[in-house]
């Protein structure tokens, strides 16, 4: 399954995904040379159902790469690098103002300890070129609108003897026809005719795993939520189990005939009795109302 890439951006951030595909940060001892390859960003949009289940999508990548032709050195090929004179290979240099010594990069070599007389002709000695790439990222089932992936070393490429950086792809959700989601939870809406609502029935809920069955009680009022346990998103990171939400509206019939029309003004005239027994909710607004308007007589 392929999602849609959005654009590519240099730039490092954070990454919400840390736990699960490696740590953002990671650092050691060492001597200080020049910094490694930027940090890409970009979207990929998926489906709520590829999402939910996970998949493999492809996204296209404009970046640095390493030089091909002389293998990311910046030097001719058949010629190597040479040692800075300046550092001394360390790629620092200490400067001495007064009592203090301060040690900062060599401005010969620019912090990589060795320097290209003879570079290389395609990539003019920077080790590397521009290409867009196309990786295949691995989603995890149960990601999230915003969820960040990432992608250890596939971002830019440094300059000769650094490594890159990473990519972080984040994750856009395509707006889906029936659900919505709010974290591990799926909420729908359905139609329940009059009928049913009034007198009970079995309605077929569509879930993300296939067809469910919801048993719908007699004098169900519009607006009613029923909550179908397990039917929701298994979350990313703890295996818990989201739950289905389905609001029920009961729907008005439309394009009535002479008939229907009588029938109904027939049920109409044999609930209006009983003190309210039929139409509780109206009644109570019908006191309401009358007590609204005693009081502003009064």
């Amino acid at each position: 399954s392929n999602g849609g890439g959005g654009g590519f951006q240099s730039g490092g951030f954070g990454d919400i995904f840390g736990d699960i595909f490696g740590d953002i940060f990671g650092g050691g001892g060492g001597r200080r040379g020049p910094a490694r390859g930027a940090d890409l960003r970009g979207s990929l949009e998926l489906s709520l159902e590829d999402a939910v289940r996970g998949t493999e999508a492809q996204v296209s990548v404009p970046t640095m790469v390493h030089c091909e032709t002389c293998d990311g050195s910046g030097a001719k090929p058949g010629s190597t690098p040479t040692t800075c004179s300046t550092c001394r290979g360390q790629g620092q240099v200490r400067m001495q103002q007064g009592f203090f010594s301060i040690q900062q990069t060599c401005p010969q070599c620019r912090g990589s300890g060795t320097v290209i007389e003879d570079p290389c002709r395609d990539c003019h000695g920077q080790g590397r070129v521009r290409k867009t790439r196309t990786l295949s990222v691995k989603v995890p089932a149960g990601v999230d609108e915003g969820d960040q992936i990432r992608l250890a070393g596939e971002g830019e490429a440094g300059p000769p003897g650094t490594g890159s950086g990473d990519l972080y792809v984040q994750i856009v959700l395509t707006p889906h026809p029936i659900f919505t989601r709010d974290g591990d939870n799926l909420y729908c809406e359905m139609p329940v005719s009059f009928a049913t609502a009034a007198l009970g029935g079995e309605l077929e809920i569509p879930t993300l795993e296939g067809r469910a069955s919801l048993k719908v009680p007699a004098e169900t009022q519009t607006e009613r939520v029923f909550r179908l346990r397990g039917k929701g998103v298994r979350n990313v990171r703890s295996g818990a189990q989201g739950d289905l939400y389905c609001r029920l509206r009961v729907e008005t019939p439309v394009h009535l005939n002479r008939k229907q029309k009588e029938l109904l003004r027939e049920f109409d005239e044999l609930t209006r009795g009983g003190e309210g027994k039929h139409r509780p909710q109206e009644r109570g607004w019908t006191d309401k109302i009358k007590s609204f308007f005693d009081d502003l007589v009064s």
